[in-house]
């Protein structure tokens, strides 16, 4: 695996320090700061060396992100791009990007940093293939006032939804990466505005929706509705009937399956713009799912791939959970919530690495149950 995910360091001693570094995160315990990396690689005095490997080298993060997918692709056969928020609460105020923010799997506020990873995931395993963290300030400035440019990198401005959105848009429109659907795992506040931007760069997407949105109805069969926008709980109550009963994974039940109702029903955005025909399979489409018959829908989704089947999509939507378990499970061990510096380079530095440590956890994770077992990364 290193030798692929290194290729494009430019000069051997830097191979040298991330293979080193990626290798102190998978086997250091406690926080996987630089000092505990250094010191779990029985030398101390690597801690001055990988410090500045990680905050000051000149080394591109990107391309060993590119690597890493590539190599992912290969080993699990991803099914989807999972777009989710990670909270990473902090004590001080000096690390970047630190500010007020709120946890959306939490349903709370939180001081600290806020990022959003863009996972490879299939129904077997996810793991970050990129990352975004979003910078205090208001929305559309450059780099914040009293902040150093070395900090921040010129990096502008932007809400969670746009930092989410560009996280996902900048690694699914990678040349050579695969035309994966993006499963966007957070409420938007402009569905038919993002699902349009999605659609523009030929991506197509799964985005959450709340209970608040409307859309209009484009099912013939519905016309008797008009041709006004309406609540999507308007128009999923007029498609009771057509519920669909669909199984999924779930190790918490029983059965080891968890069954749900879902109906899939063609609509048009509310404000009338045109839908981008680039990926259009079959145009828009809203999705709910009940866990109880009688009850409101657990959840709501809008989609540009419209002619794809209900059940299809829920199992897109399902490997949102697969990621919320694999971080879950592996994501404080690999360090992805450690770095302590100040700089945003670090940051991703130190990120990318720690994703690469998330992924080893994670495809050995039964043999690491073994004792004495530590995940080799060559």
């Amino acid at each position: 695996m290193s030798s692929t995910l290194f290729a494009s360091l430019p000069r051997r001693d830097q191979r040298h320090k991330g293979e080193q570094y990626l290798r102190g995160l998978l086997t250091a315990k406690g926080r996987r700061s630089i000092r505990n990396v250094a010191a779990c690689l029985g030398d101390p005095t690597l801690e001055q060396t990988l410090h500045h490997f990680i905050c000051n080298s000149t080394w591109e993060w990107q391309p060993v992100r590119e690597a890493l997918a590539c190599w992912l692709g290969q080993v699990i056969s991803p099914q989807a791009w999972v777009v989710r928020q990670m909270s990473i609460p902090k004590s001080g105020h000096h690390s970047v990007g630190v500010g007020r923010s709120f946890d959306l799997y939490r349903n709370q506020m939180f001081h600290g940093q806020q990022a959003f990873g863009v996972w490879c995931a299939s129904e077997e395993a996810a793991a970050p293939v990129n990352w975004r963290l979003v910078l205090p300030g208001r929305p559309g400035e450059g780099t914040p006032s009293g902040a150093s440019g070395g900090r921040y990198s010129g990096h502008t401005v932007e809400t969670p939804e746009e930092c989410a959105t560009t996280a996902a848009l900048e690694f699914a429109t990678l040349h050579g990466a695969p035309l994966l659907p993006v499963v966007l795992d957070l409420p938007v506040r402009d569905p038919d505005a993002l699902v349009r931007r999605f659609g523009a760069a030929g991506v197509p997407v799964l985005v959450r929706v709340g209970t608040g949105a409307r859309f209009t109805v484009e099912e013939p069969a519905l016309a008797r509705f008009g041709t006004g926008p309406l609540p999507v709980q308007r128009i999923l109550d007029s498609v009771k009937g057509r519920r669909q009963r669909v199984g999924r994974f779930d190790p918490g039940a029983p059965s080891g399956v968890r069954h749900a109702a879902a109906v899939k029903v063609r609509v048009g955005p509310a404000t009338g713009a045109p839908v981008s025909r680039d990926v259009r399979q079959g145009g828009l489409a809203l999705l709910g799912e009940w866990e109880e018959q009688h009850r409101a829908p657990s959840q709501l989704w809008l989609t540009n791939m419209g002619s794809v089947p209900a059940s299809t999509l829920l199992s897109l939507t399902r490997l949102a959970d697969r990621v919320g378990r694999d971080l879950a499970d592996h994501g404080d061990r690999a360090g992805l919530r450690d770095f302590e510096g100040r700089s945003l380079r670090g940051w991703h530095c130190h990120m990318t690495l720690a994703s690469a440590a998330h992924a080893v956890q994670v495809l050995t994770a039964d043999r690491a149950r073994e004792e004495g077992y530590f995940p080799k990364v060559s």
